[in-house]
């Protein structure tokens, strides 16, 4: 889209650079122009639930790692290490 906003090329032209129909690049320029940043969620601009998501995969893989851990403390103390 740079190529198109930024840099003055048509649409047409950009469309043969990229191998890509020019509909599809309208669409693309279009979602741009009205959806700002937020046109293309995923692809270093995820949703704020992706993020939200994310955050507690990592927490709840913590909190079984250290429900693990704290099932095998019993049996630890019972019989320390010589």
């Amino acid at each position: 889209m740079k190529m198109i906003t930024d840099q003055k090329f048509s649409v047409a032209e950009v469309a043969r650079r990229l191998d890509v129909s020019e509909t599809l690049l309208r669409a693309w320029r279009k979602a741009v122009l009205t959806g700002g940043n937020a046109a293309f969620p995923g692809h270093g601009n995820p949703p704020p639930a992706e993020d939200e998501l994310r955050r507690l995969r990592a927490e709840n893989t913590r909190l079984r790692a250290e429900r693990d851990l704290l099932k095998k403390a019993p049996a630890y103390f019972a019989n320390p290490p010589s």
